[in-house]
């Protein structure tokens, strides 16, 4: 007998239908479509005469996502795709222009909790970390083959650790001994690094919280990958389109925020959300994962010029 799945809870569901509107006949891109749960309420707010595209590049997500979106109103096109390929995702499907783009950035639960994908130190684990199988360079790799100076500037620059030099340090004198296989191996080296007993610590936050963060973002590009999104966005989003991105960490946050702010000084985007909006105290108090979400979303003028 297969066990039942917990039910998926997409963060801040409600502002996000509520900000980024969408309404019958539109087409729409999920372009992080996870478990479907966001792309459901996209699909039955758009109805028969509507289109929703999905992409994600985690195949058995896209399978999960596919069963729960079976029955829904509109017609779906799904493809494994990462976000940064948005205008050709578009064009496979016959589409040129959309009314809402939706990204959920991040990594799912569904993919912490798997301890072979290598995304958690809370489980041990081969380390890993690709959202996409197809990708051919591994957390493992990244550990083990740069240089000081390089670690120590990836996890600084995507987690903004204070103490990213000396983790690089102790990681490369770790790795001299024998290879860092394991998530629970560097998550050692990284509390040694920081000297600190995760299981006494005082803060709630995990000391290796930062470093594998930033090493998942190396290995997946996830800045890049945004950053092109972000770009491709404008040229394909219709006149009163909307955009709308969840971000969990600064540094996301900051870059949306200083795209949406850009491009409303060149008379592409209103900007709609003034401050980012935040999951309430019941939400968070159900779904831990919102405790970090800020939802920003954007609106396409019909100034601007072209598209891009």
């Amino acid at each position: 007998m297969v066990e039942a799945r917990p039910p998926h809870v997409p963060v801040l569901l409600g502002p996000v239908g509520e900000l980024v509107a969408p309404s019958g006949g539109e087409v729409v891109c999920d372009a992080t479509v996870g478990l479907g749960g966001h792309a459901r309420m996209l699909a039955e707010a758009i109805g028969p005469g509507g289109t929703l595209i999905g992409l994600d590049v985690d195949a058995s997500n896209l399978a999960i996502a596919a069963e729960r979106l079976r029955d829904v109103p509109c017609r779906v096109e799904l493809r494994r795709e990462n976000f940064a390929g948005l205008g050709e995702a578009l064009r496979s499907v016959g589409v040129e222009g959309v009314d809402v783009i939706l990204a959920d950035l991040g990594v799912s639960s569904r993919q912490l909790e798997d301890a072979g994908r290598g995304f958690s130190f809370r489980l041990d684990g081969p380390l890993d970390m690709r959202m996409d199988d197809r990708l051919t360079t591994t957390a493992c790799d990244l550990v083990n083959s740069m240089r000081e100076n390089e670690l120590s500037d990836v996890i600084y620059f995507n987690s903004q650790e204070r103490f990213s030099r000396r983790i690089a340090k102790r990681i490369c004198a770790a790795r001299r001994d024998r290879r860092i296989n394991t998530t629970s191996e560097l998550s050692r080296v990284v509390c040694e690094a920081l000297g600190v007993n995760p299981e006494s610590r005082k803060s709630k936050i995990h000391p290796a919280t930062r470093a594998f963060q930033a090493l998942r973002m190396a290995v997946n590009d996830e800045m890049g990958a945004l950053k092109s999104l972000l770009e491709q966005a404008a040229g394909v989003l219709n006149p009163g389109g909307r955009i709308g991105i969840i971000a969990f960490h600064s540094i996301e946050d900051g870059c949306v925020k200083r795209d949406f702010r850009r491009r409303q000084a060149e008379g592409l985007y209103e900007i709609i959300t003034k401050r980012p909006v935040i999951a309430g105290p019941e939400e968070r108090e159900a779904n831990p994962r919102s405790r970090s979400a800020k939802l920003r979303v954007g609106r396409r003028t019909s100034e601007g010029g072209h598209r891009d």
